[in-house]
């Protein structure tokens, strides 16, 4: 593999760009609550946002041919000091991240003024970034420890934001604290399995645990770390059963979070259980461990099938969305259990064609309940024809999470097809078709309350803002861009799929 290493001599600006992805917002955070102004709160937050999009954007180009880039922070080598490693893998997960919170941005601010006193907004706009902060650090450090740090910012302003719905509607809090209670014992699970690691290698370097378990895989102590690890990691990616906490934290949290944490949260969790599994424990640790067969497969196949049966019932948009994201994740897993390159890949790219469809249907949720005042199916009845366009944007991202040739959703659907058929295993291809046919009936309910229902008189809605349309707009153009030109998220996957398989950390 193609190596590009940093040293600490002769550093230009393009050598700083893994430190600026994470430093930016983590800079833009703190400043916006020093200022303290309401007006400056927003720009500050959005230019954070862009410019780590923007660096997110030159890195991926950096590495799609396969190399990886390793930044010594302070100049010090691993594994002795802490290196952030951007290969393929990350480098597409970044601009997922940066990408989607970029054109969230627009989209709240009028979003949170109707939903948030006044003033909340800066210390939310501070929290936000601080949000982004932890989800592009988990992915970009090639540091055990230092992912778990980076979780816990992550889910530490997490758990105040789905708060902030609580000016809507008080359950909001008792979601944020079940968050929090579930999301502290997975980062404790997780941070005893890096202490495991630790103790059996003596180091916390990715790479170098990597090379140090592969010579002692028989070690108790490392499959013990492995057990806490997945477990740990699990309740974060709302791995079925673990997932109890997710349909309240997004029901209830605002909108233009909910948006948010729904195209980014999860999908960095299930970058962090790929990056260990393959990267760290290696595909030879994970092949001797029964973990993919008896664990990740029956339980991706039950939230498959059972989060779509709990989403079909559910008289809350908001709602049901957030059950048909907990299906959507076991696509993801499904993925991983087939531990194949086409399986990866299939799971690399369902991480982002759900994202950005799973980004847009929660925007126009959120156009809905400022116009309408609500998400339940009475408060939609109708809208299709008051609010043609939010309408319109909702009908293309649900047909991306159907699966629907010609949107994003379909290549997931059908790379992940394809990966159970080359496996031999043509009743688990069947049961994915099954379950997305579960999805046309929980998309066509929305569909039918948006168009073929008479609404009220005294219910009827103006069209959202442009400010909401635009963003809701580019994320529904996007379900159909990346579902007709599918080069870069099939390139960057396929890169992303052979170095993880290959059990690569960027090592020669």
């Amino acid at each position: 593999m193609a190596t590009e290493q940093l040293h600490h001599t002769a550093l230009t600006l393009v050598d700083h760009l893994p430190i600026l992805e994470v430093l930016v917002p983590f800079v833009a955070a703190p400043l916006i609550v020093v200022l303290g102004s309401r007006k400056l709160a927003w720009p500050i937050a959005f230019v954070a946002s862009a410019i780590s999009f923007v660096i997110a954007c030159l890195l991926l180009l950096q590495v799609l041919d396969g190399s990886y880039i390793s930044y010594h922070i302070g100049g010090w080598a691993p594994p002795l000091g802490i290196e952030y490693r951007v290969d393929a893998a990350n480098a597409f997960v970044l601009f997922l991240v940066s990408g989607i919170s970029t054109v969230i941005l627009p989209y709240a601010r009028a979003s949170l003024e109707a939903e948030i006193p006044r003033r909340s907004t800066t210390l939310l706009y501070a929290l936000y970034l601080l949000c982004l902060t932890g989800l592009l650090g988990v992915v970009i450090t090639g540091d055990a420890f230092n992912v778990f740090v980076f979780l816990e910012i992550s889910s530490l302003s997490t758990y105040v934001l789905i708060a902030q719905g609580s000016h809507r509607d008080k359950r909001a809090l008792t979601a944020a604290y079940d968050y929090l209670v579930m999301g502290t014992i997975g980062a404790t699970f997780f941070v005893i399995g890096i202490g495991f690691l630790y103790m059996a290698t003596g180091t916390l370097n990715m790479a170098d645990l990597a090379e140090r378990i592969a010579v002692q895989s028989d070690s108790r102590t490392i499959r013990a770390a492995f057990a806490f690890i997945v477990v740990g990691v699990g309740l974060k990616v709302a791995i079925y059963p673990l997932h109890l906490w997710l349909p309240n934290a997004y029901t209830f949290a605002p909108s233009a979070i909910t948006a948010f944490l729904a195209g980014t949260a999860t999908k960095v969790a299930i970058y962090v259980l790929l990056r260990f599994m393959f990267s760290v424990f290696q595909p030879g640790f994970v092949a001797q461990v029964p973990t993919l067969e008896v664990i990740i497969l029956p339980f991706a196949l039950l939230a498959m099938f059972g989060a779509s049966l709990t989403a079909i019932f559910q008289r809350d948009l908001k709602r049901m969305l957030a059950y048909s994201s907990i299906a959507q994740i076991g696509y993801m897993l499904l993925g991983i259990a087939f531990f194949s390159q086409a399986g990866l890949m299939a799971t690399m790219i369902q991480l982002f064609n759900h994202g950005i469809t799973k980004a847009a249907l929660f925007m126009g949720v959120g156009a809905f309940v400022l116009r309408a005042g609500g998400s339940f199916y009475h408060h939609l009845n109708g809208l299709g024809k008051s609010m043609p366009w939010t309408s319109a944007a909702m009908v293309i991202a649900g047909m991306s999470l159907i699966g629907i040739p010609g949107t994003a959703g379909f290549i997931s659907k059908w790379l992940l097809v394809q990966a159970a058929l080359d496996a031999g295993w043509w009743p688990i291809a069947i049961l994915i078709v099954a379950s997305s046919l579960l999805a046309v009936i929980y998309v066509w309910r929305m569909i039918e309350t948006l168009y073929l229902t008479e609404s009220k008189a005294e219910l009827q809605a103006r069209q959202a803002p442009m400010s909401m349309l635009i963003p809701l707009w580019i994320m529904a153009l996007a379900c159909i861009y990346f579902g007709l030109d599918s080069d870069l998220t099939l390139s960057a996957s396929r890169t992303a799929a052979e170095g993880l398989l290959a059990g690569s950390t960027g090592m020669e």
